[in-house]
Parts: C-alpha cells; structure tokens; sequence
C-alpha cells in the first residue's frame, strides 16, 4: 500500500495537543524528578530515600500512626509501604507494633534515633526553599495548585 505525498504531509501536521513542550503532565514529570535530584544530597545525610523521609515526616507528626492511615497521608498502597516500613525499621529509626485493641492494626513508633533523625532534617525545607529560588508566595502557590489538581484527578477515579 502506498501513500500518496499529500497524505505523507498530512500525517507530519504538527499536532499541538500531542507536542510534549505543551504537556502538563511533562513539566510536573520534570519538575518533580528536578524536586527529588535537590532532595538527594541533603537525604544522603539523613541515610534516607525522598520516599523514607516523607513517611518519617509524617511519622514525626503522627508519632504511633496506623499503616493505612500512614498509606492514606502519603498516597502510597499496601504493597509500596510495607517495604519501605521494613527498610526504616531495620535502619532503627522506626518500630512497627500490632494494636492493643485490634492485633489486624499496625502501628508505626518513632525510636530514639528516629526522634534524633528529626533534628538532623530540620535544616531541609530551608535548603530546599534557597535552592528552589522562588518567593514564598510562588511556592505556596504552586502547592495549592498541585493539591486542587491531585483533588480534581482523584476525584475522577472514584
């Protein structure tokens, strides 16, 4: 089967819609593996991967969090968690204990070195807000912006 030279033209028509500088979904992609390269180096001090050290945030918060509320916070499955709980508990920085009241509930402590860890990060934001090189308000901005877009996303799977 042969193409006529017409129809070759036709099928090399630039389609705005499907030319990767005019994706969205490419410039969150880039700006978040550009976000995760910044966090490398300060992580590497923390002995943490970027995903280790926002479930230790949150366990700074919710010191004694059950898993799947841990799951919940940071929009991670079962099966992306239990794994990365293990690493984090053989690191010593966290233990994970059945419930008192219902041994199916696992909750997650802080260790004494995992409350130390939390004072090693403290100077992590800051690095991250100089190396960002935006004001405040961009910042705060953008997070709004991602937070209404994972909203909007999420809640078009439901």
């Amino acid at each position: 089967m042969t193409n006529s030279v017409e129809e070759c033209n036709q099928n090399n028509v630039e389609t705005p819609q499907l030319l990767l500088k005019n994706q969205v979904c490419f410039s969150l992609y880039s700006a978040s593996n550009a976000m995760i390269r910044a966090y490398r180096p300060l992580l590497i001090e923390l002995d943490l991967t970027y995903p280790q050290y926002l479930a230790m945030i949150v366990i700074w918060e919710k010191n004694g969090i059950n898993v799947k509320d841990l799951g919940h916070d940071l929009h991670l499955d079962s099966g992306t968690l239990t794994p990365l709980l293990k690493r984090l508990e053989t690191k010593g920085v966290v233990t994970r204990e059945r419930s008192n009241q219902d041994e199916r509930i696992r909750l997650v402590y802080l260790t004494e070195q995992g409350s130390e860890l939390k004072n090693k990060a403290l100077s992590v934001p800051n690095a991250i807000f100089c190396k960002s090189q935006l004001e405040i308000e961009e910042l705060q901005q953008l997070k709004a912006t991602c937070e209404a877009l994972l909203t909007n996303l999420e809640n078009n799977f439901k």
